[in-house]
C-alpha cells in the first residue's frame, strides 16, 4: 500500500484543486476552504483484493466536468416541448445574436467559445427572453449547460442593486465550486458583478447582510443562509437554477431543502432546471418545482465501436501483460491511455513499476480523495502524464475523448464472473472519436479470461484479433492504421 500513499501525497502537491479565481468576492474572513472533502466512496473496503464500490453520481459528475477540455459531439436531434406549442421558438448560430453585454460576450469568446453548441442555440435565446421563461434542460455531461445557465445568470444581473438576485443550487461543494469557476472566468470583464459561494466552511456573522449578486451553494448551506439566519432575502432572488437535478435526487436530503428554498422564492422567479438524465423521479422533480417550462432533451450520444481497432494478447501471467504492454507502448506512438485494472493493488503495483521504467504515468483508485482525484484528472487532461492507470472507479460514465488507446489490463467482469459488456463498452468506446481510429488492446491470461473475450465478441457482434505482442512489424502496424 506503500506506493498508493506516495501517489495521493505527489497528486497533492502537484497541483491544489482550486485555483484561486479572481473577480470572486470572498473576504478575508470566509476563504472558500481549501480542505480536502472526505471521500464518500471507495475508501471503505480495507480489502485490496475486492472490487471498489462504484463512485456516486456526484462524483462521477465532477469527475466528467474535470477530464474534458471541450464539448462532446452530439448530432442527436433536441426535442423542444412548450405548452403553447404556436409560440415561437427561436436558436442562434453566434453569440452575437443573443444582443449580449459587450463584456459579458468578451467573457464567452475569452473562454474559448466560438459558436453555441446544440444545446446553446435552442437554450439560450429562450433563457434570455423577455419576460423570461422557464426551462428543464436535459443533455449529457459536456454538451454546454453549465456555460448557457450560468451566461442566463449573468444577463440578468443588475450590478447596481446589491444584494443576492441569483441562486444557483449545486448537490455538492466541488460542483458549485466548479460552476463557481465557469462564471468567474465568463465574468472576468465585469468586475461589478459579484459571486459569492453559500458552501461548507463559508462561515458569516449573525445579522450579515449579504451584498453579492449571485449566490452559488449546495442546498443545506442555502437553507441555513436564507431560511435559518436570513443573510439574504429569498423573496427578492428572481432567477432560480438548480443545476444537477439527477444528483441532487440521488443525495439524501436535498430534495426537500429544495422544496424549502423555492416555497420561499417570488412567482415571478424564473426557473432554470438542469439534468444529465431524464428519468421518471427527475421529471418528477422538475414539475414540483418548475411551472409551464420550455422542456429541452437532447439525447445522449450512443457510444459505439464502430471506429475502434479490437486486439487481444495472450499472457501467461502479470508478468508477461506488463512485457506486452511495455512492447506496445515502445512501438506505437500513443497520444493519452488508460490501462484498466480490477483491483487497487494490481493498478498500484503496475503504475511503481512503469514510473520506475520511466514512463509518465498517473493513478487514479479508491484510495485517493475527490479532491486528489481532480488533481491527478487534472495533469492528465493536460497531458503531463501520458497513461492513466485505473481501477473500476472511473470506468463507467466518463468520457476520455483525448484518449487514443485503452488497454484492459484485466477485462470487465460481473459478480457472477461473466463479461461485464456494458463496462467493456464505456472503457473502450470514446477512444474513436471525430473520426479517428481508436484501439483497444486486451491482454487475456488464461481459459477462463479467454471465455470473458469470446462473450464480448459474440455480444457485439464485432471480431476480436489476436496480436503477437513480441511482433515489432505487427505492433508498428496498429500505430499506422
Amino acid at each position: 500500500m506503500a506506493a498508493n500513499v506516495d501517489w495521493a501525497s505527489s497528486a497533492e502537491e502537484q497541483e491544489k484543486l482550486i485555483k484561486k479565481v479572481d473577480n470572486i468576492s470572498i473576504t478575508k474572513n470566509d476563504p472558500v476552504p481549501n480542505g480536502s472533502p472526505k471521500p464518500e466512496i471507495g475508501a471503505g473496503d480495507s480489502s485490496e483484493d475486492k472490487d471498489e464500490a462504484p463512485i456516486s453520481p456526484a462524483e462521477r459528475s465532477l469527475l466528467q466536468k474535470i477530464i474534458r477540455k471541450g464539448l462532446v459531439e452530439n448530432k442527436n436531434d433536441i426535442e423542444v416541448q412548450r405548452k403553447d406549442p404556436t409560440s415561437p421558438l427561436f436558436s442562434v448560430k453566434s453569440f452575437e445574436a443573443l444582443h449580449l453585454q459587450p463584456q459579458l460576450l468578451k467573457g464567452v469568446y475569452a473562454m474559448g467559445f466560438n459558436a453555441p453548441s446544440k444545446i446553446q442555440e435552442t437554450a439560450l435565446p429562450t433563457l434570455l427572453a423577455d419576460p423570461p421563461q422557464n426551462m428543464i434542460a436535459q443533455s449529457q455531461s459536456g454538451t454546454g449547460k453549465t456555460a448557457a445557465f450560468v451566461l442566463a445568470m449573468l444577463s440578468r444581473v443588475d450590478p447596481k442593486k446589491e444584494y443576492p438576485q441569483v441562486l444557483c443550487l449545486s448537490p455538492t461543494y466541488e460542483l458549485a465550486i466548479q460552476t463557481g469557476e465557469v462564471a468567474a472566468k465568463m465574468a472576468q470583464f465585469c468586475p461589478e458583478i459579484k459571486i459569492r459561494f453559500a458552501v461548507r466552511g463559508e462561515e458569516i456573522p449573525r445579522g450579515t447582510k449579504l451584498k453579492e449578486h449571485i449566490i452559488i451553494g449546495t442546498p443545506g448551506k442555502v437553507v441555513d443562509w436564507g431560511v435559518k439566519y436570513r443573510f439574504f432575502d429569498l423573496g427578492k432572488i428572481f432567477v432560480f437554477v438548480l443545476d444537477e437535478a439527477d444528483v441532487m435526487i440521488a443525495t439524501q436530503g436535498h430534495q426537500d431543502q429544495s422544496f424549502r428554498i423555492h416555497k420561499l422564492l417570488p412567482r415571478h422567479c424564473q426557473m432554470m432546471f438542469f439534468s444529465a438524465t431524464y428519468e421518471q423521479d427527475v421529471m418528477e422533480f422538475a414539475e414540483g418545482i418548475v411551472s409551464n417550462p420550455v422542456i429541452i432533451r437532447l439525447k445522449r450520444e450512443e457510444e459505439s465501436l464502430h471506429n475502434i481497432k479490437q486486439y487481444y494478447v495472450m499472457c501467461r501471467n502479470i508478468e508477461d501483460k506488463y512485457t506486452a504492454i511495455s512492447n506496445i507502448y515502445g512501438v506505437v506512438t500513443i497520444g493519452q491511455a488508460m490501462i484498466f485494472c480490477h483491483t487497487r493493488k494490481t493498478a498500484s503495483w503496475l503504475a511503481e513499476k512503469m514510473s520506475r521504467d520511466g514512463h509518465a504515468v498517473a493513478l487514479l483508485s479508491g484510495d485517493l480523495t475527490v479532491e486528489q482525484r481532480i488533481a491527478v484528472l487534472d495533469r492528465f487532461r493536460d497531458g503531463k502524464e501520458k497513461v492513466l492507470i485505473t481501477t473500476n472507479v472511473l470506468a463507467r460514465g466518463i468520457d476520455v475523448e483525448q484518449v487514443t488507446i485503452v488497454v484492459n489490463f484485466d477485462l470487465p467482469i460481473d459478480m457472477q464472473r461473466k463479461a461485464d459488456c456494458e463496462t467493456y463498452l464505456h472503457r473502450i468506446g470514446r477512444t474513436g472519436r471525430f473520426g479517428k481510429a481508436g484501439l483497444a488492446i486486451n491482454l487475456v491470461d488464461g481459459p477462463e479470461t479467454l471465455a470473458v473475450l469470446k462473450q464480448i465478441e459474440d455480444h457485439f457482434g464485432k471480431k476480436i484479433h489476436q496480436l503477437d505482442a513480441e511482433d515489432v512489424d505487427e505492433i508498428e502496424k496498429l500505430g499506422k492504421e
